[in-house]
């Protein structure tokens, strides 16, 4: 008898790893099946300039030197920082829980790698329609997005919504994001990345 309950006893940290696991891949799955929305963006800065200096840019023939000083020495260096943080809205429609300690994300303009980052913090969506927000950091070198021939147009307009511009036309950009799954001593990568896409205007991004 005492034998059976010793092996009961060690097999008990077994057992609830395995349901830690099991839990895990459950609510994972269920972030997988969430609806994902890009609400807003703030502490947008290009070279330390706020971004709503740049309103009237249409094009980079409209970007001043004199003005932007940190800009024109960043185009002869070949490092222009772009920081911001883009605040991402996630709703849960199953009836199961949503939840991840970690995850890796993308942020991609016009098809071109903007930044890739790490999200360590526990995020939770309530089952049957619960929301949450999750802050992700952007901190880029816009330099090749704003130099490139084939990204200089998108950048620009994703410039004139960032700063509120009214007639600026809307930008695309796609989020892809890949929770992390925390087995004892190891990391799993969910398998894929949930991807989002949005066409982004300055009404999304300052709630106008």
């Amino acid at each position: 008898m005492k034998r059976y309950l010793l092996l009961s006893l060690a097999l008990i940290p077994f057992l609830l790893s395995r349901c830690g696991v099991s839990r895990q891949l459950t609510e994972a799955k269920a972030l997988g099946d969430c609806r994902y929305a890009i609400k807003s963006a703030d502490s947008v800065q290009i070279a330390g300039y706020d971004i709503r200096q740049f309103r009237n840019m249409r094009s980079i023939n409209d970007f001043n030197p004199i003005k932007f000083p940190r800009i024109a020495a960043g185009l002869l260096t070949r490092n222009i920082p772009l920081d911001a943080r883009i605040n991402l809205s996630v709703t849960n429609p199953t009836n199961k829980n949503a939840a991840i300690n970690q995850l890796e994300y993308r942020i991609l303009l016009a098809g071109q790698e903007l930044f890739q980052g790490f999200l360590n913090q526990r995020i939770e969506v309530a089952a049957g329609g619960g929301q949450t927000v999750v802050p992700i950091r952007l901190n880029a070198n816009a330099y090749q997005l704003l130099t490139d021939d084939k990204t200089r147009e998108a950048f620009t307009q994703f410039v004139g919504n960032l700063a509120g511009t009214d007639d600026s036309k809307a930008s695309r950009v796609t989020i892809k994001i890949k929770p992390t799954l925390d087995l004892g001593n190891k990391a799993i990568n969910y398998p894929g990345y949930i991807t989002i896409e949005q066409d982004v205007t300055n009404k999304i991004l300052f709630g106008q």
